[in-house]
């Protein structure tokens, strides 16, 4: 493939050109040949992107220069290799749930870590490349999706790299009352990538609830595509908990698209890995539509973690609410950028973001970028912003009630970051966050 490009490609992108002519991570053989098509435009698009700068606006705030300098690439497939130590991995976890369980392990499909069981007529969970083979009208047009916009090549990368995922497709007026979790883990065995792509389409009145989370052991770099489409009246709830390891890059991308009178409810809790992206691109395509979106990240020691938002209002009567909360620590740095566009033509949209911020000690960084870009004239909408220090009148009145200094600055930043988490309406999934929340604090090194 290399041999035939006809413009320059990016000196970072040749190791992964490189192992793309190798078939490193894909079954090329045998998958059909629309797939292996897509696979070459991303892997294309990729080759003529690069990695993003500091000059590109949405990326000004991270550093991949780490990543850029020493290639994580993806390694073929070895399902079953890591299982015994994941399930150490796993029951570290947690998780709070009984209902499906849907396990990837070094970006592959994990059948023996998952318990999918019985699920009522309508609904389809499985792996993705469970679904390319059984399924290819549910994930086709997808999957062919290969971004051109240059502020998103790892998305193009994922394209042309991306071993498996996971599919849930739930029918019109199916409502599922237990969340289904979905778990990311990462052996650590070998320094490598991993590039997985899933789908989540709702039809119309039909709700559900996931909690995907992400974690891992040693080097290695997480590229996540996820798609989301939701019918008319249809109803997601979608919790991200990310605890990657501190050598760990995670670089997670969401693209949704929510239909008329559709309430999609995103939350990303961001609680470790060495470099974090998580990012959200909304497209309110239906009138009467409804956002959230909302999150909090700590970080301390060197880490980085940035939330991305974009949620574009293309119709009137849309909804939009955003809470994005940080701590930052030691000498890391912590970002959000969130963009609201409301197209012209897109009356009566109420739209409201706002980004609070604590710093704790005199080294620590944390940006943020609310913005607005309006183009009609009958709206509601609004951003705000702050960064600050944590409250010494608050702690000065914890002091005289007899709590020790460390305790009552454990009190205040927990409970500024409780708000977003509260927000999340299953009470189960709530507690569950909001105990890594604590674990994730009692280890806070300020």
């Amino acid at each position: 493939m290399s041999a035939v490009l006809d413009f320059p490609v990016k000196p970072e992108a040749r190791p992964y050109l490189d192992a793309f002519d190798k078939g490193l991570s894909r079954n090329g053989d045998a998958a059909p040949r629309w797939l292996a098509q897509s696979r070459r435009r991303g892997m294309t698009r990729f080759a003529e992107l690069g990695f993003p700068t500091r000059r590109s606006e949405s990326w000004r705030y991270l550093d991949l220069q780490p990543l850029q300098q020493k290639p994580l690439l993806p390694a073929g497939p070895e399902p079953g290799k890591h299982e015994t130590a994941a399930r150490t991995q796993l029951a570290g976890l947690e998780l709070p749930g009984h209902g499906p369980r849907l396990v990837i392990l070094d970006g592959v499909f994990a059948p023996a870590l998952s318990r999918i069981g019985d699920l009522p007529t309508g609904v389809w969970l499985g792996a993705t490349h469970r679904a390319i083979a059984e399924r290819e009208d549910l994930f086709r047009e997808v999957a062919e999706e290969t971004p051109g916009d240059p502020a998103h090549p790892f998305a193009a990368l994922n394209a042309a790299f991306f071993a498996d995922g996971f599919v849930l497709d739930i029918g019109p007026g199916i409502g599922l009352d237990e969340p289904i979790e979905i778990v990311h883990l990462a052996s650590g065995n070998d320094p490598r990538s991993y590039h997985t792509r899933s789908l989540v389409r709702l039809g119309e009145g039909s709700r559900a609830t996931i909690l995907e989370t992400y974690a891992g052991e040693g080097r290695y770099w997480r590229n996540d595509v996820v798609a989301v489409r939701l019918a008319a009246r249809a109803a997601l709830n979608r919790a991200v908990l990310v605890e990657e390891s501190a050598e760990a890059v995670h670089l997670a991308e969401l693209e949704a698209t929510v239909g008329a009178d559709a309430r999609f409810s995103g939350f990303a809790l961001l609680l470790g890995g060495g470099t974090v992206r998580h990012e959200a691109s909304v497209r309110m395509a239906g009138e009467g539509a409804e956002c959230h979106l909302d999150g909090a990240f700590v970080v301390d020691r060197t880490e980085e973690a940035n939330i991305v938002t974009n949620v574009d209002h293309q119709v009137p009567h849309g909804t939009t609410r955003e809470l994005i909360k940080g701590v930052a620590a030691g000498r890391a740095h912590g970002a959000f950028q969130g963009k609201i566009t409301v197209r012209e033509g897109a009356q009566k949209v109420d739209a409201h973001q706002l980004s609070r911020n604590l710093i704790l000690g005199g080294r620590a960084v944390i940006d943020t970028k609310p913005e607005l870009e309006i183009y009609a004239d009958d709206v509601k909408c609004a951003h705000g912003a702050s960064v600050g220090e944590l409250d010494e009148a608050a702690l000065f009145y914890l002091r005289t009630r007899g709590i020790p200094d460390a305790e009552a600055r454990h009190m205040l930043i927990e409970g500024f970051l409780r708000e977003p988490v509260e927000e999340i309406a299953d009470p189960a999934l709530r507690e569950h966050l909001l105990r890594r929340l604590a674990r994730r604090l009692a280890k806070l090194e300020e």
